[in-house]
């Protein structure tokens, strides 16, 4: 396990170089207000008016004259080819939520692969934020209160089962895997829904629209 660069008590933004609007960078911000950026996207950063608190990555795609703009004890180089940005930093953030914006949007290979480090890191609380959608690693149960017909997606990473109450379709019973079954386009069916995992492995996703609804029900299950 890779030594904390970054440690607080604070949320923190993590900051990636694919699709994000200024509107929901400073909205993340405003509620997760530490911030780590991936790599090159400490320029954007940078040119928000905004000085990362750690800059994380192999620097591939950090200019000079962007490193040169950042204080040298935020920089964190990490040369290794192995892992992604995005892994290089959530395996060296230590705190409460780390919320990803900029992971989305751009190309589906750099994508997926938020997902599987998602899936290779279940104990921490990491919301992807897109512009449609928020994504996260389903904890071991969750309470979520949202309206009836809000979607609500389950995607496997790997073998799962689980229990749910308060969807349209119930997930007792099933065997989800990638290569099997999938859990796409449920929907809520009362004022709250419960999910139940018997272990690691399942992505849930919702509408943006419930990005701090989601916030506040991991924060309750910590």
């Amino acid at each position: 396990m890779a030594d904390p660069v970054l440690e607080t008590e604070e949320n923190v933004t993590l900051l990636g170089g694919g699709a994000v609007s200024r509107a929901t960078f400073l909205e993340v911000l405003e509620h997760a207000p530490k911030l780590a950026a991936a790599d090159g996207a400490a320029e954007r950063a940078l040119d928000e008016g905004v000085i990362p608190d750690a800059v994380i990555g192999d620097f591939d795609s950090l200019s000079a004259a962007g490193q040169a703009r950042l204080r040298p004890d935020s920089l964190f180089h990490v040369p290794e080819q192995d892992s992604t940005d995005f892994e290089k930093c959530l395996a060296r953030i230590r705190a409460p939520m780390v919320f990803g914006v900029g992971f989305t949007g751009e190309r589906i290979d750099h994508e997926l692969s938020v997902y599987h480090v998602l899936a290779r890191y279940p104990d921490r609380n990491c919301v992807i934020v897109g512009e449609r959608d928020v994504v996260v690693h389903a904890p071991p149960e969750l309470a979520l209160g949202i309206a009836p017909g809000t979607r609500v997606s389950l995607f496997p990473m790997a073998e799962v089962t689980g229990r749910s109450e308060g969807l349209r379709w119930p997930i007792s019973g099933i065997g989800f895997a990638p290569w099997r079954r999938i859990g796409t386009s449920n929907e809520a069916s009362a004022a709250e829904i419960r999910l139940r995992f018997d272990g690691p492995g399942m992505l849930l996703i919702l509408p943006r629209s419930e990005l701090w609804t989601l916030a506040a029900a991991l924060a309750r299950h910590g």
